[in-house]
């Protein structure tokens, strides 16, 4: 088969799909945003490889705090992405964390090129935004929400088959009339390109970690989440008789949030933009104790990808994240600790993160869990089988 394959984050556990997908004989082109700043996966060929990358909007950035300006830029990437199809030509297009107008606008013109897609639903984008204005934002975003609402169901309509990424999707699926083409796979991280490294590495002596302990987050940081509270957890922890420095690797509007806060509270604090993604394991070994954020409200609509590749780094995880969330209960059963994300749990979250860095043969145990785990949960032939499966129906 001949497929495009965007993603438009371009995150390393959909490359890895690409390249096993290439590797069976496909003709697969991977495409993605650069123009979008996240902690993206190897997105370039190696000698031998068949696999063809090409990003879109390349040079530009997304006006990820200007509602207005966004809206036009996802609708003219939406064109962008759309010209793309026509030129490749493919059998079959999977399109994965698209945003609803970019998704709205392709989705029509493969409609009228009839052209068959599968969607890979990472996140149900009308819950979210709906979930959150409750509480967040204004009535004339909620009617967004409405709209978009309405726009991510009438593409998922549209799509030729849909894979979800919990259980929790087949609900909304079932509302929508779509629950019939939908395929429940859960997401995963590359085993081979994350992995266990030593703590003193060459990554943590470049920064100055290499000699210091370390709470680290290393990921995006948006509406899903509450960044203010990596630097009062790490001031809890100092408080408390343990020092600790909080390492933050991330860019966006919510770095310059914990810069001001972790200054105010006066901790220790090295923020980073994104890191080359063949130094990810190198930044995940240098976390002491690695943190995931997510909303309450996210509920079981979002598994954070940074959650499973940290589970591949082998480090102790701290999650102040819903419990029901699939990331949560993974980190559970590793003996990781999940808590409600809120200033509530700052203090549990504290005494838990200063257990762990007293005790050197806890931490490591629970790393190894991790990592074992990973190994068992991530396995990729069989998810490969199954997309392959479901692309292949498509383009019939």
């Amino acid at each position: 088969m001949k497929i495009l394959v965007h993603d438009y984050s371009g995150h390393p556990f959909q490359v890895e799909l690409s390249r096993a997908l290439a590797g069976r004989g496909h003709q697969v082109t991977h495409s993605y945003c650069d123009a979008y700043a996240s902690g993206k996966g190897h997105l370039r060929a190696e000698p031998g490889e068949t696999i063809r990358f090409e990003p879109i909007a390349v040079g530009r950035s997304v006006k990820k705090t200007s509602f207005g300006p966004r809206l036009l830029q996802e609708l003219g990437f939406g064109f962008e992405l759309a010209r793309q199809v026509r030129r490749l030509r493919p059998d079959v297009v999977l399109f994965s964390n698209v945003p609803i107008p970019t998704l709205a606008v392709v989705t029509l013109i493969l409609l009228v090129l009839r052209k068959p897609w599968v969607l890979w639903h990472q996140d149900v984008q009308a819950v979210a935004i709906t979930s959150f204005a409750g509480d967040k934002l204004s009535p004339a975003f909620k009617l967004v929400g409405k709209v978009i609402g309405w726009a991510e169901r009438w593409c998922s309509r549209r799509a030729a088959a849909i894979v979800v990424i919990t259980d929790a999707f087949v609900d909304v699926h079932r509302s929508w009339g779509t629950a019939d083409k939908t395929t429940v796979i859960t997401n995963w991280a590359p085993l081979d390109e994350i992995y266990p490294v030593a703590r003193d590495n060459a990554w943590a002596r470049e920064q100055g970690v290499d000699a210091v302990q370390t709470l680290l987050y290393s990921g995006t940081l948006g509406l899903k989440h509450n960044p203010e509270l990596l630097p009062n957890v790490a001031r809890a922890v100092i408080d408390a008789g343990t020092p600790v420095r909080l390492v933050v690797v991330n860019e966006g509007p919510a770095a310059p949030v914990v810069q001001a806060e972790a200054e105010r509270l006066g901790v220790p604090l090295t923020l980073l933009p994104f890191q080359p993604y063949e130094r990810l394991p190198e930044v995940l070994g240098s976390g002491d104790v690695l943190v995931v954020l997510l909303e309450q409200s996210a509920g079981a609509f979002s598994v954070p990808s940074k959650t499973l590749s940290y589970l591949c780094a082998g480090r102790p995880i701290l999650g102040l994240m819903p419990s029901e969330n699939l990331a949560a209960k993974l980190v559970d059963q590793v003996g990781g600790c999940v808590l409600p994300p809120s200033d509530d749990s700052v203090p549990a979250a504290a005494a838990w993160v200063r257990e762990v860095l007293a005790d050197h043969a806890r931490a490591q145990q629970i790393g190894k869990d991790s990592r074992a785990l990973a190994e068992r949960e991530f396995e990729l032939e069989g998810c490969v089988d199954r997309f392959e499966a479901i692309l292949r129906s498509a383009a019939r």
